[in-house]
């Protein structure tokens, strides 16, 4: 998955930017991103404080590495 060139602090500065009543148009302009892009952090972050999503992207993170060590311990070859 592609990295963000920007910081959790800032995916949600941008949003409560909108959230006060700027437009989205304005805000991927000046942050070089699509507005599609500020259409998918608002349904997956709105609402969250910066220490909520660092959080949240650790739990992603540590979710992932168990599913990986799941997969190499069930895996058949190890049999």
């Amino acid at each position: 998955m592609k990295k963000s060139k920007l910081t959790e602090s800032q995916m949600i500065k941008a949003l409560k930017e909108n959230e006060q009543g700027r437009r989205f148009g304005e805000i991927s302009r000046e942050l070089g991103i699509d507005k599609s892009t500020l259409y998918y952090w608002r349904k997956k972050y709105g609402g969250m404080e910066v220490a909520h999503m660092k959080r949240l992207k650790e739990l992603e993170e540590e979710n992932r590495k168990l599913k990986q060590m799941c997969a190499v311990a069930s895996s058949p070859s190890l049999w």
